[in-house]
């Protein structure tokens, strides 16, 4: 899956080195949510920005590029993220989606959406 646009410049990927490229260009580490991080499983992935109002959130544990790519794919998630805000500044707006959510995405297509096909 290729980065894509959207009409809300949001662009999509599964792809590990974008991945880190867009994380560690706003000074972004990968992490866990300490309470569902246990020894062989890495838990509930998010991402630690330093200038996030979220920083020093003590329920996020930092873990290895390894086990956040790991379980990543093991969980088939896709990263939904934004490069700039509408200002044009660094933005960090992320979602980790699954990628079979991803997929309709790709195609304009959303579970919520007006215009998705009601079958006629």
């Amino acid at each position: 899956m290729a980065e894509q646009k959207s009409s809300a410049d949001a662009q999509l990927t599964t792809e590990h080195d974008a991945i880190r490229r867009w994380a560690e260009a706003r000074g972004g580490k990968p992490a866990a949510v300490k309470a569902t991080h246990r020894k062989g499983d890495v838990g509930i992935l998010r991402f630690i920005f330093p200038q996030s109002r979220y920083a020093d959130d003590e329920s996020l544990e930092e873990i290895s590029w390894e086990e956040f790519f790991e379980k990543f794919d093991e969980a088939k998630l896709a990263l939904l993220h934004q490069e700039k805000t509408a200002d044009g500044n660094p933005s960090l707006f992320n979602k980790l989606i699954s990628r079979d959510a991803a997929e309709p995405r790709e195609h304009g297509k959303t579970r919520d959406s007006r215009h998705h096909d009601r079958g006629r």
